[in-house]
């Protein structure tokens, strides 16, 4: 029992002095708290009402109560319990860890204990997390990858991870504890890095010791670095990266260091490998570019010397040209450095067409080559040959390199052939249109003598059925005068018996209608056979078997013989309107006109959709006389009336025209020293008018011409 024992009088006056302690307290009597300070109520989350309520043991964990309620028996008794270190629950069901004292006072001469609890959470969070965070950087240390051991102020090894042990091959047993850590690096001692930290010494001065290998830490102040080869390390010795930096404690005194290694081994021997292939490199790079100026000399040479024009462009500016480039643009020696290659074209327009054709093939990387005008300083235009291409199309600060070659004289050469060439094949066509027109002119020429031939047939039978006819005419007119003679004996003897048969033989025969009707049909026959005398006639003047020179004919004749040839043609389609004027005899072919004159009419009726009228006119001007064709038929365009003379050339069907016809009849009509004029307008109709000179071509003075169409 102690001698320690406050007494109080009055119960007031202990509340006052609870209330004013600093630390959680409380009062009881053995059982609940009758009385609780502020600081007590804080901690637990209960008000004092509820403290005394609660029995004092249920406060705390269940563990602490035992040894609670035997700490409070003790000091009632008198004696002094120790401290008791216990967990109390809060209101909140947390646990604070606290330290319980209990002491005896006398209140009003009653035995009362006053126990008062000190918290000691926040303290042992910091211990413990002190003690897992030295635990985290023991293991930290232990398991890293890279070697790393820690030394003491007294330069006694702390730590001694796996990395050194496998580095140094000495186990941390071996090295833990001892403070010649320099055994584990080399034969003799000599302080390490680390020991020169803990030492206190300076950058400066571990530079000094260590030499120019040492280094200070670009990281870490303090901190010091240095690459050196060890000769006890492993078999043939090791290259190691070692830093060594200073552990210091709240005042910032240095209460240790650590120090960590790197095998840096590998690496020393590909940077000496390095270095080696670098020096052959150097030595091949230095052949090389002795190869490279000779290459590079050999080429400058060549294309200095080069026939042909060679230039290296780069933003449209030469800045490379050889001799033959200067003096093919006439430009003095030099003077093209520095040039705008613009104004070697024609103009801003040309060198954009330029730009727009060989842009793209250079940019994808495909050279391009092409021909065209470009110009020399004094303005002369040259025709060129030019290649092109790109060394990198994707490096925009690479230009392109140009060969020119100038071509003017092959130009001018190939021109001439071409124009050669162009006036072969006109011959040729010319040529082609002349035999064809001359197979359309012997085939109508045959034609003309086969009709001339069957004309000819025709007039023998003709004249001796005409020669019958006239006879047959007398014959009838025998007989009918004898029928007169019989009517007017039976008129005579109405009576007599023995004309009953031929009375009712007249009757049977119609002798009246056949009286009237024998000369009609003798008429239209004569009539038929002079149709046919009149074609066979026409046939025969179409034809001009018989004329085949130049005379005098007449136009209009030989346009009526050529109607009635193609009527058959004609009739159908159209209606024939004719206003011919009085036409002069005319000097010309008058079998090769009637063609003409036949083309003209049959293409008519040709143009013709339905039924329409084709007017054929006729009329003198000035010494020429003309034809004219006019017809209400389709029309043409303006593009098919330019062409409609050109050989092979029609709008028909295939298998319905040959193209000739027209090309024949323009030709003919040439040959008169003549033209034939169009006039056409779509859906209306079309017009041909065909002039040739009266007295015939030799009596035209050259260069004359047909009067204007008015």
């Amino acid at each position: 029992m102690t001698d320690l024992c406050l007494s109080f009088a009055g119960e007031a006056l202990a509340r006052s002095l609870l209330d004013a302690l600093p630390v959680p307290a409380g009062l009881h009597r053995g059982g609940a708290l009758f009385a609780s300070n502020p600081a007590l109520q804080r901690l637990s989350g209960l008000s004092g009402s509820e403290l005394g309520e609660r029995p004092l043991e249920r406060l705390l964990a269940e563990q602490d109560r035992p040894a609670l309620t035997q700490a409070a028996a003790q000091c009632l008794c008198g004696d002094e319990p120790p401290a008791l270190a216990a967990t109390l629950l809060t209101r909140d069901a947390s646990q604070r860890h606290v330290e319980i004292t209990q002491r005896r006072l006398d209140i009003d001469g009653q035995p009362t204990v006053l126990i008062t609890c000190v918290d000691h959470s926040d303290i042992l969070h910091v211990q413990s997390s002190l003690f897992a965070l030295s635990d985290m950087l023991r293991q930290i240390v232990d398991h890293a990858p890279l070697a790393t051991f820690v030394i003491d102020m007294n330069h006694r090894v702390t730590h001694w991870n796996a990395a050194c042990t496998a580095l140094t091959g000495k186990a941390a047993h071996e090295m833990i504890g001892r403070t010649d850590t320099w055994r584990a690096f080399y034969p003799t001692e000599r302080p390490l890095m680390a020991d020169l930290v803990v030492d206190g010494l300076s950058g400066d001065a571990l530079m000094a010791r260590y030499g120019e290998a040492a280094q200070p830490s670009k990281l870490v102040q303090g901190c010091c670095e240095v690459e050196a080869f060890f000769g006890q390390l492993g078999d043939l010795g090791r290259w190691i990266f070692f830093t060594a930096a200073p552990l210091r404690n709240a005042e910032g005194e240095i209460i240790g260091a650590v120090g960590s290694m790197q095998d840096i081994t590998t690496r020393k021997q590909a940077e000496e490998e390095l270095m080696c292939h670098r020096n052959q490199l150097e030595l091949l790079v230095e052949a090389r570019t002795v190869e490279l100026e000779a290459s590079t000399a050999a080429l400058t040479a060549f294309i200095d010397n080069a026939p042909i024009g060679v230039s290296y462009v780069r933003s449209h500016r030469i800045e490379r040209c050889n001799r033959a480039m200067e003096k093919m643009f006439g430009m003095a020696e030099g003077s093209s450095i520095g040039r705008d290659t613009p104004s070697l074209f024609g103009g801003p327009q040309e060198f954009k067409a330029f730009l727009s054709a060989a842009g793209p093939e250079l940019l994808a990387g495909r050279p391009t080559h092409q021909e065209q005008w470009l110009r020399r300083v004094d303005g002369e235009r040259i025709w060129v040959q030019m290649n092109a291409f790109m060394p990198d199309p994707a490096d925009p600060q690479w230009g392109s390199w140009w060969m020119v070659q100038d071509r003017t004289e092959v130009r001018a050469a190939q021109d001439e052939l071409r124009e050669q060439f162009e006036r072969v094949r006109d011959t040729n066509r010319r040529l082609e249109e002349a035999q064809n027109q001359l197979l359309q002119s012997e085939k109508m020429a045959s034609i003309g003598q086969l009709a001339a031939g069957v004309a000819h047939e025709i007039n023998n039978p003709i004249g001796f059925v005409s020669s019958n006819l006239n006879t047959l005419r007398q014959y009838v007119d025998d007989i009918l005068r004898l029928v007169d003679t019989g009517k007017t004996a039976i008129d005579q003897l109405p009576d007599e018996p023995l004309l009953d048969p031929v009375r009712r033989m007249r009757e049977e025969i119609e002798i009246d209608y056949l009286r009237e009707d024998l000369p009609q049909l003798l008429d239209e026959s004569a009539d038929g056979l002079s149709r046919v005398k009149k074609i066979v006639q026409d046939l025969k003047d179409f034809s001009r078997v018989d004329q085949s020179e130049w005379q005098e004919a007449d136009l209009n004749a030989g346009l009526e013989s050529t109607l009635n040839v193609v009527r058959n043609e004609v009739k159908y389609k159209a209606e024939v309107v004719k206003c011919l004027g009085t036409l002069p005899a005319v000097r010309c072919l008058a079998g090769q006109l009637n063609q003409v004159f036949m083309n003209l009419i049959v293409n008519a009726s040709h143009a013709i959709t339905g039924h329409g009228t084709i007017t054929l006119s006729s009329g003198t001007e000035d010494r020429w006389a003309w034809i004219q064709v006019d017809d209400t038929g389709c029309g043409m365009s303006d593009e098919v009336r330019r062409r409609i003379f050109e050989p092979f050339y029609t709008t028909k069907e295939v298998g319905k025209g040959t193209g000739l016809g027209l090309s024949l009849a323009f030709s003919i009509v040439q040959r008169h020293a003549g033209a034939i004029q169009v006039r056409s307008t779509p859906g209306v109709g079309s017009s041909f008018r065909m002039w040739v000179p009266v007295d015939g071509p030799e009596s035209l003075p050259p260069g004359s011409q047909p009067p204007c169409w008015g």
